[in-house]
C-alpha cells in the first residue's frame, strides 16, 4: 500500500512538474512576443526617414547619409568611405555595402554614402 501511494504521489509530483514548466515556457513565449511588439512600436515612432532633407540608411549595423538624387532601396550596393576599421580589415579605400534597411533611429552624427556601387556580374 505504501508503494502505491508514493507512486501515485511521484506521478501527481511529475505531472504537476511538467504542467508548470509548460505554463512557464507559454509564459516566456508570450512576453517575448510581447517585448518584440514594443521594439518595433517604439522604432516605428522613433524612425526617421530624412536628416536635414536628404535620405538616410542603415547599412549593416551603422547609419549613413545619402545625398544623391535618386533614393536608395533595400538590397543596393552602397560605396562607404573609409574609416579606422574598414582600413584595418580591408585595407585603404572606400569600401563597398549593402543597404539593410531604410530610415534610422539614431541621433548622432552621420557618414555620407559615397556613391552607388557598381552592379556586379553575379560572381561575387
Amino acid at each position: 500500500m505504501a508503494e502505491s501511494r508514493r507512486k501515485g504521489w511521484n506521478e501527481g509530483y511529475e505531472a504537476g512538474r511538467e504542467s508548470g514548466a509548460s505554463s512557464s515556457k507559454s509564459r516566456i513565449a508570450h512576453l517575448e512576443k510581447r517585448v518584440e511588439e514594443l521594439e518595433e512600436q517604439l522604432d516605428a515612432e522613433r524612425r526617421v526617414y530624412e536628416v536635414d532633407g536628404f535620405q538616410v540608411v542603415q547599412v549593416g549595423k551603422y547609419t549613413y547619409r545619402w545625398r544623391g538624387s535618386d533614393l536608395l532601396r533595400v538590397g543596393d550596393r552602397v560605396l562607404l568611405p573609409e574609416n579606422w576599421l574598414s582600413k584595418v580589415k580591408e585595407g585603404p579605400g572606400h569600401t563597398v555595402g549593402v543597404v539593410t534597411r531604410l530610415g534610422t533611429t539614431y541621433r548622432g552624427s552621420l557618414t555620407d554614402i559615397l556613391g552607388r556601387a557598381p552592379a556586379t556580374d553575379g560572381s561575387d
